[in-house]
């Protein structure tokens, strides 16, 4: 456990988790992160990255889906060490569930322990991404849940994941949301009270545009100098 004495707390990078239908261009917002990049690609989906000069692709292959845990720890691991790397990024994280799960599956009677053994593993991936000293950058597909009024979007998806393996992974990430189009634009819901998945702790932006996603905007507080204390 780390120590940080009168609240000098060092910097971390952010971490950012967006999903969405296919097609919405979660790949394509990994343009936006400056500094090279190493992309994790679970679902084979890096063509639009072809041709970039600042990003390296890892491409998960058939035959390692069943070493992928160790495989996965061993390669981000790896690449936390190399200063070569300033953003680490997890593409399509479902299809990473998928595999885990699938190797995890049987290995107990109880399928809840095996849950909870999926579970683990992505709670440990977590702390390990935020420890690393990277920006992060994960995507996942959407699912509908049928909920929500049946008029709007509210209330109706979620990231297709297993509920209390995407709580224990994203609980380390500070911006979660929802990418989608409309009208021919892009755009990612950051409100958590339209009752899909979504946080943002980098600033109050509840919705932005798909190609606005870097652009925090930290909400400055006035400081009121001694000089307008006393007019009052």
């Amino acid at each position: 456990m780390k120590f940080y004495k009168d609240g000098a707390i060092q910097p971390i990078p952010n971490m950012y988790f967006v999903y969405g239908d296919g097609g919405t261009g979660k790949t394509s917002l990994v343009k936006q992160f400056k500094g090279h990049k190493l992309v994790f690609s679970f679902d084979m989906s890096s063509n639009v990255l072809i041709g970039d000069k600042d990003v390296d692709v890892a491409i998960l292959e058939e035959k390692d889906a069943p070493t992928v845990q160790n495989l996965v720890s061993t390669m981000v691991t790896r690449a936390f060490g190399q200063d070569r790397y300033d953003v680490i990024v997890l593409d399509n994280v479902t299809a990473l569930q998928n595999l885990v799960l699938e190797n995890i599956d049987g290995a107990s009677k109880d399928g809840r322990q095996n849950y909870q053994k999926l579970q683990l593993w992505f709670r440990k991936l977590g702390m390990a991404l935020k420890e690393s000293g990277k920006t992060i950058y994960a995507t996942a597909h959407q699912i509908d849940t049928g909920n929500g009024d049946g008029l709007s979007s509210k209330g109706r998806f979620a990231a297709d994941m297993n509920e209390k393996t995407f709580n224990a992974f994203t609980s380390m990430f500070d911006l979660v949301g929802r990418i989608y189009l409309k009208d021919g634009q892009r755009f990612i819901d950051l409100d958590p009270e339209n009752g899909n998945h979504a946080k943002n702790r980098l600033d109050n932006r509840k919705l932005i545009k798909a190609d606005e996603l870097l652009d925090v905007k930290k909400t400055e507080t006035k400081k009121t100098t001694k000089k307008e204390t006393d007019k009052k």
